[in-house]
Parts: structure tokens; C-alpha cells; sequence
């Protein structure tokens, strides 16, 4: 005969079911909210291709950044074909001859459906150095015609010296998309020390930090980085002319990063655990960085990725007005400026592709910073 179990040993082992399943960590809590944010694991997944993709620019686009075909200036993006007299012949483009309407004398390109020349996978062309490290000249796809002005493969269309826009627009990603995190990590370090003296030390030293913030916040920003980016020469090398670029958005960035900081360490200096700290002797800096701006991680885990947008953008409009980076440099913003006028933009749509990209970054990163904000929420699984 069977012997019932009593309520209070069904609860019991019922709780110990439960105390064997492992606990997850902070960590993995925050992973897994945010992988239950669709825009947000997309929008993660655009920057990690697009990453990868400016990495290897060199050797995904077909041609050397600086590589010339002068005549073929402003053609259109090479139309892709696979069927030829009839049958599948595989990816091929035809060559382009360009010509001029006799009635405007407008220049304009043609193709010459003569020839067929075949779109192969690692082919030979411009020489590079792959990471910079390893030399080589085989690119990822191409038509093998490097040096003709026949048989070329412009998928973005080429600029007006000649230059292949597809591989200009891959190269230029490298400088608007790591151009913000690296700016991030300086306004990171004044923001943190400047936010962490104000709120800790509070007295003289917050009403100084403060009105310093104050008065780098009561001028226009845009003025202000003008007038900034025309102090540096034009005659800077691009390394220098970067981190110059690099230094002025930091300049103009950091402060509201600051005031913020300084709040939560109001409020942090006044729990248990800060004043044990100095109770035992600790130092004023341990205690502001090992102590009280942990706590603060979340915020500068979501800030960090919606600043990021904000330094692209930036960094667009600056060379996008000439004030950026310069030639043979080049960025998203930078190649956006080709088309500046409306003769550009009714004749060669094809140079606002770059414009496509800086959009598509900036939602991505607004997208990733949305999900982790939800992530790091620590009410966020109550209220989903």
C-alpha cells in the first residue's frame, strides 16, 4: 500500500529541484534577453559583417583603392549578365565604350555586346598588402582585366577620375566605422574621470567640473567642430589628420557622459558598501573605481553603443563640408561629397551609394543599442 507524501515533503523536494538548476550569471542573463530582441541580434550582425568586410576590403574589391581608368570617368555600375546568344554562359559583363550625344554633347556609355568577359572568383590585379602584413595581388572576384579600359566590373560605378566606387566605399568604411569606437573609448576616459571627481568629491571641485561642462555644452556643436577641424593643417598626414579628427570629437563629446556619471556616483557614494570601503581605510580612487563605477557599466555599455551613431554622423558631416578626411584617404563621408550639387545627383545617382551605408550602420548600432538597454535592464523580464 502506498504511503502519501506530506504537502510540506513535496515542497521541500520540489525546492530542492529547483536549487540543482544551475543559476546563470549576470552575464548570461543580459545574452539572453538580448538575443530575444530581433532588430537588436540583426542589427549586431550587420556591424560584425560589415566589420569583417572592411577588414578585408583589399582583397574583396577587384581593384586597388588608388587605381585609375581614366576613361571611363563617371560610368554607371556594370550591368551583370548570364545569358549570351541564348545560353547560360555563367556571370560575365560586356565591354563599355563611351560615346557622346550629338545633340547635347553629353558624354555617355554604352555596352559593346561584341565580347563577353567572365566574373571568376580569385583573381590576379592591383598589389596590396593583406592586414597590411602579407603582400599579394589576388582578389576575391574580378574580371581579370586590371589595366584594359575593356571588360570591367564596376558593381557602385566608378567616380570621376576613374575609380571603382564599389572598392573606395569598402576602404572608406574602415576609417566612418572604427573612427567611432575609437573616439568612444577617449570620450570614455574624460567622461569617467571627470564625472567620477565631480560626484564623489562633490564641493569645489563638482561646481568647476561643472561649469566646465556647462560652458562646452552652451556652444553649438556644429560651429564648434568647425571651428575645431579648421585649426588642424592640410598639410597633416592622414594617420595625423585621423587622430586629430579622433581628438576633436572626443573634445566635444565627453560631457554629457560626465553629468550623468556624476549623478549615479551621488547616489552610489552614500550606500553600505562605499562607506565600509573608507571605513577600513580604502583610497578615494579605489573607492571611485573598483567600488562605485562598476555599478555604473550598464549605462556605459548602453551609451556606448548610441554614441557611436552620433561619431559617424559627425564624422560624415566633417568631410562631407571638406573639414574630415582628405584625399587619397577616403571615408563614407568623404565620397558622399561627390555629389554636392544637383548635376551629381541627376547624372550620377550612383555616388549617394555611400550614403546607403552610413545609414545602414547608424540603425544597426541604434538597433544594438536598444536591445542591450532592454538587456541590461534588470526589470526588463518582469516587464516582458
Amino acid at each position: 500500500m502506498a504511503v502519501a507524501q506530506a504537502p510540506g515533503q513535496e515542497r521541500a523536494g520540489g525546492e530542492s529541484e529547483l536549487s540543482q538548476k544551475p543559476l546563470l550569471t549576470p552575464g548570461q542573463l543580459i545574452w539572453r534577453r538580448f538575443k530575444r530582441h530581433r532588430l537588436g541580434t540583426l542589427g549586431a550582425f550587420i556591424i560584425i559583417l560589415m566589420t569583417l568586410v572592411t577588414v578585408f576590403a583589399d582583397f574583396i574589391g577587384p581593384y586597388g583603392v588608388g587605381q585609375f581608368h581614366q576613361q571611363l570617368g563617371f560610368a554607371p555600375p556594370t550591368p551583370i549578365h548570364f545569358i549570351y546568344q541564348g545560353r547560360f554562359s555563367g556571370p560575365f559583363v560586356y565591354g563599355v565604350v563611351r560615346t557622346f550625344d550629338p545633340n547635347s554633347g553629353a558624354a555617355f556609355f554604352r555596352e559593346d555586346t561584341s565580347r563577353i568577359y567572365p566574373i571568376r572568383l580569385f583573381v590576379r590585379g592591383d598589389p596590396y598588402k593583406l592586414l597590411g602584413l602579407f603582400p599579394t595581388d589576388i582578389h576575391l572576384f574580378g574580371t581579370g582585366q586590371p589595366d584594359s579600359s575593356d571588360g570591367q566590373l564596376f558593381l557602385f560605378g566608378v567616380d570621376r577620375f576613374g575609380r571603382d566606387l564599389f572598392t573606395r566605399t569598402l576602404m572608406g568604411g574602415r576609417i566612418s566605422l572604427f573612427i567611432g569606437p575609437l573616439a568612444l573609448i577617449l570620450i570614455l576616459i574624460l567622461g569617467i574621470f571627470f564625472g567620477g571627481l565631480s560626484g564623489f568629491y562633490g564641493g569645489w571641485v563638482d561646481i568647476l567640473i561643472q561649469r566646465l561642462i556647462e560652458v562646452l555644452q552652451s556652444y553649438p556643436q556644429l560651429p564648434l567642430l568647425l571651428v575645431l577641424a579648421t585649426i588642424l593643417p592640410r598639410g597633416l598626414s592622414q594617420g595625423v589628420r585621423f587622430l586629430g579628427i579622433i581628438l576633436i570629437l572626443s573634445i566635444t563629446g565627453w560631457t554629457g557622459i560626465a553629468r550623468v556619471l556624476r549623478g549615479q556616483i551621488l547616489s552610489f557614494r552614500e550606500q553600505e558598501y562605499a562607506l565600509a570601503a573608507k571605513a577600513i581605510g580604502a583610497s578615494d580612487w579605489r573607492i571611485i573605481f573598483h567600488h562605485l563605477m562598476p555599478n555604473t557599466m550598464s549605462y556605459l555599455i548602453v551609451i556606448s553603443t548610441l554614441t557611436i551613431p552620433g561619431l559617424i554622423l559627425t564624422e560624415a558631416a566633417l568631410s562631407f563640408l571638406g573639414l574630415g578626411i582628405h584625399e587619397p584617404a577616403t571615408s563614407w563621408g568623404l565620397l558622399l561629397s561627390a555629389a554636392n550639387n544637383i548635376f551629381a545627383l541627376s547624372n550620377h545617382w550612383w555616388l549617394l551609394i555611400p550614403g546607403f551605408f552610413i545609414i545602414v550602420s547608424v540603425l544597426a548600432f541604434n538597433f544594438m543599442g536598444d536591445a542591450l538597454r532592454d538587456a541590461v535592464d534588470p526589470y526588463a523580464s518582469i516587464r516582458g
